[in-house]
């Protein structure tokens, strides 16, 4: 019997991990791993600032898929094969222990990423993949029962399976050469768009505050129910944090619809609305009437903000409690709990930018992930319509859908 042939494309983590589950299930295939860049795993690389945030410590399975903006429904069937308690007993099994940090992030204890590099190419070697960089694919056709794979280099391959685990791509043009994907772009295909981005407000009067963060704002969109509550960050060109690129994921369509001009409005106070504010800045001002508004900063808003939003309230930096006007106060208060910024574009945050969009689930099939219409050939990771928020989903989703692949390709 000839030996069954298996070219991974795409060097990343979905990729890997398919190409190493299906090595030890299938023996006694030939794999090959085709990264089109220089080097293999440079998004693991590059994750949680340099420490890869390998999965998230939301053990239950039916929390952890509501991290998932697209794909919830998909994964949960999937998280039962492999999920992120499958995880750590993979990475620890071969020496690689994890740490949960305060957020529910984990992280290799060692806190580089070239930890988990290391562990995936010396599993790689040792079920001996070959590994191609330099590689990538030009076009991919069947013929005479196997696939046939021609490179940029113009070289062709022969395979019986093929795993596409090549990531998202910012353009839909990109995706043209897999198979059942046409060009122009139809059903086959849902139209890419960025996940995980900054909010640019160039007009933001608060932008001297870079670096300025608060734990627990609620931030939202105007004119949607979309809202996120937890840490804002003020950067050098807007918002940043955990809740601002939660919002932009679960947003992500709606936002791209609008070309990324359209109005937030951010409550710096988190749970307080304005009824409870006004109720506690006037037993303040009751208690310490000839204490200035702007140098005393309330509900453990950060100092420079608070006095930046009393600026902004007309109030001067001398201006005592006692003698501050209703209509100031009235002013501070919503742009405490509901002020209002312009958003006119998105940054990539950092280096960890995710697509929303790609192959449909519902073109594969959900046990096996192989395709309906193009037999032996396989989708795993973030090429698929499934996206997670930031804090080690999207690398869980890596993981879940490479396992399954690779435990059924050779099949």
């Amino acid at each position: 019997m000839p030996t069954l042939k298996i070219v991974v494309i795409g060097g990343g983590a979905a990729g890997f991990f398919g190409a190493i589950t299906a090595a030890e299930t299938f023996p006694d295939a030939e794999i090959t791993l085709l990264e089109k860049s220089k080097a293999v795993l440079n998004k693991v690389r590059v994750s949680g600032g340099g420490r890869c945030n390998v999965t998230h410590s939301c053990f239950d399975n039916r929390k952890l898929v509501k991290n998932y903006p697209r794909g919830e429904t998909f994964l949960r069937p999937l998280l039962k094969q492999f999920d992120a308690t499958s995880t750590v007993n993979w990475f620890e099994s071969r020496g690689v222990r994890l740490k949960t940090e305060a957020d529910g992030r984990m992280f290799p204890v060692t806190d580089s990423s070239e930890t988990i590099i290391s562990c995936l190419l010396q599993e790689a070697a040792r079920l001996k993949i070959r590994i191609r960089t330099s590689c990538g694919v030009k076009t991919i056709t069947r013929a005479n029962d196997q696939w046939q794979i021609e490179t940029l280099t113009d070289e062709t391959l022969l395979a019986d399976r093929i795993l596409v685990a090549v990531g998202g791509y910012p353009q839909a043009v990109s995706y043209g050469w897999i198979p059942g994907v046409d060009e122009p772009v139809n059903e086959t295909l849902v139209p890419p768009v960025p996940s995980l981005f900054t909010f640019n407000t160039p007009d933001n009067p608060l932008l001297t505050l870079a670096g300025v963060a608060v734990p627990d704002a609620v931030i939202r969109i105007s004119g949607t129910k979309q809202e996120q509550r937890g840490p804002v960050l003020i950067t050098h060109w807007g918002f940043s944090g955990p809740a601002v690129l939660r919002l932009s994921a679960w947003a992500a369509r709606d936002l791209a619809e609008v070309q990324y001009r359209h109005e937030i409005r951010i409550n710096w106070l988190g749970a307080l609305n304005e009824n409870q504010v006004r109720e506690q800045m006037q037993a303040f001002r009751q208690q310490h009437p000839k204490k200035q508004v702007a140098t005393q900063s309330l509900f453990g808003l950060p100092a420079r903000l608070w006095s930046a939003l009393a600026t902004e309230a007309g109030i001067s930096p001398t201006e005592r409690w006692s003698d501050l006007p209703a209509k100031a106060q009235n002013r501070l208060i919503n742009l405490l709990t509901n002020n209002t910024y312009a958003v006119s574009g998105k940054s990539t945050f950092k280096e960890e930018f995710v697509t929303c969009g790609g192959i449909p689930t519902d073109a594969v099939k959900p046990e096996t992930l192989e395709s309906r219409t193009q037999a032996g050939l396989f989708f795993a990771g973030e090429v698929l319509n499934v996206d997670g928020i930031t804090g080690g989903f999207n690398f869980q989703n890596a993981w879940t859908t490479g396992y399954v692949v690779g435990k059924n390709i050779g099949l």
